[in-house]
């Protein structure tokens, strides 16, 4: 039985409660009592006029979220908010920056501010960049608390985390394989999550996924069985809904999902362009930042190596760039979002690993270099702007190999992209120099050992995949979701 994988045997999540269940209206008071519920599939908002003190939030909360300029709490947070407080479990779906790290967050550090002890909370994400997003985001609603919280990634020093462990920090934010490795190899460690009071997915229909099921059966054996779990994902995903309907009595619903959709304040726009030419196409728009007011940009490329030798061109083109894809160290990836975060540089090259859940409010512009296999994926890239009820826009090279693509894409976000208008005479008038800069580029990656260094780490992987068992469900994996796009 604990070899099948999630997709025949989905984890019991969510605890076992036999209490008969009737709809009941959003709590105003908070009470230790779980009430009676049922499973419903909420998407109707709240009246506007909700305020934080509306949703049984302590005062230090509302002043919290005061402070840090949130005037009042979107639809997740009206809908998700009191149940937690209310001792639901809760499966929340919302678009991507409709603020679901605080409809989560606000209901533990409430919860935690009345009786603070060891690992009150685990969250589970799966990027390490979005694991200190979350962290940072949890200390500053945290600050009045001292609240202590600890990142558990991989690619950092394993003695430091464990020995921050054995601290017992009041939140721990990790990713599911090196909380996994933690839990394994040092008897200790268990015992620090053995009173844990919620467990939480960020991005849960990535943390489900099923190269990560080994390591959630690790932590669950570790975490006790009346805890309360809160699964929150942008996007519905035929997992999710397996798992939500073998947990039908056990619950809370909140759905504002509709498939894969953008907000209307982004403006997607397209560029047909052949396919040696996409770098010219690419200097050009980023020479027009200042006069279409964009303040930095986000840049997706497919693979790391695209990546690598894009940051290596830009460079030679006086572009000011971060890149951050997997090839790199954590210090290093890390280093490049700060400088991209704080402003130093105005440019981020990023493979998909920076697509989910990272929270900028400086990027107006999204450019899809290479256009995701995936319309899910298309939504999450383009969701680094416009976020929050800004506006954004988004920008994707269309080469003719790329067009049944962005049919799709169209098909599934139920929209048209526009045409980014550009004479083609001002866009050709550097191709020269950009050809220059590649040949340089690509002599440059030549000789830093990229290519050698990306081989060998394609072999570990493949061989640790092999050690698994998993490259069968990989590929399983890679057609399901294609069916479910």
């Amino acid at each position: 039985m604990e070899s099948q994988t999630l997709e025949h045997k989905p984890f019991s999540l969510f605890s076992n409660k036999s209490t008969p269940k009737t709809l009941i209206p959003t709590p105003k008071t908070p009470t230790n009592r779980r009430p009676s519920k049922t499973l419903t599939k909420s998407t109707q908002n709240p009246p506007n006029s909700l305020k934080f003190s509306d949703l049984s939030l302590s005062e230090w909360a509302i002043d919290t979220c005061k402070e840090l300029g949130m005037k009042a709490p979107t639809p997740v947070q009206q809908h998700c908010i009191p149940r937690i407080l209310a001792g639901d479990d809760v499966l929340g779906i919302a678009q991507t920056g409709s603020g679901k790290t605080a409809a989560f967050a606000l209901p533990i550090l409430n919860r935690l501010a009345e009786g603070p002890f060891g690992v009150f909370a685990l969250v589970l994400t799966p990027t390490r960049e979005l694991a200190y997003q979350l962290a940072e985001q949890f200390r500053a609603l945290g600050s009045s608390l001292h609240l202590r919280c600890a990142v558990v990634v991989g690619g950092m020093d394993m003695i430091s985390q464990l020995q921050e462990l054995g601290r017992r920090p009041h939140v721990v934010v990790a990713t599911p394989g090196r909380i996994k490795v933690l839990l394994e190899e040092n008897p200790d460690i268990p015992a620090v999550f053995s009173k844990t009071k919620f467990l939480v997915l960020d991005e849960a229909d990535r943390v489900l996924d099923a190269g990560f099921e080994d390591a959630l059966r690790v932590v669950f054996q570790c975490l006790p069985k009346n805890r309360q779990t809160l699964l929150f994902s942008a996007t519905m995903t035929s997992e999710l809904q397996t798992l939500l309907e073998l947990s039908a009595n056990k619950a809370f619903f909140y759905e504002a999902y509709e498939g894969f959709k953008t907000v209307d304040s982004l403006k997607q726009q397209y560029v047909f362009v052949p396919k040696h030419v996409k770098d010219v196409y690419l200097l050009y728009i980023l020479s027009k930042m200042e006069d279409l007011k964009i303040r930095s940009a986000i840049i997706f490329v497919s693979t790391c190596r695209n990546c690598h030798l894009l940051s290596l061109l830009l460079e030679e083109l006086d572009q000011t760039a971060a890149a951050l894809h997997s090839h790199k160290s954590q210090s290093l990836r890390l280093a490049a979002l700060h400088r991209f975060k704080s402003g130093q540089v105005p440019l981020l090259l990023a493979t998909d690993v920076a697509s989910r859940g990272l929270d900028i409010p400086t990027v107006d512009l999204v450019i899809n270099y290479d256009i995701p296999r995936f319309p899910r994926d298309y939504v999450h890239r383009v969701g680094r702007t416009a976020r929050a009820g800004r506006g954004g826009m988004a920008v994707s090279f269309v080469t003719e190999n790329d067009i049944a693509l962005v049919h799709g894409i169209e098909e599934v976000i139920g929209k048209q992209l526009e045409l980014f208008e550009c004479k083609e005479n001002d866009v050709l008038a550097d191709i020269t120099k950009v050809y220059k800069a590649r040949r340089v580029a690509s002599m440059r990656m030549m000789d830093d050992g990229f290519e050698e260094t990306a081989k060998a780490r394609k072999e570990q992987k493949l061989k640790m995949l092999a050690e698994k068992g998993l490259l069968k469900n990989e590929s399983r994996k890679r057609k399901k979701s294609k069916i479910s796009d």
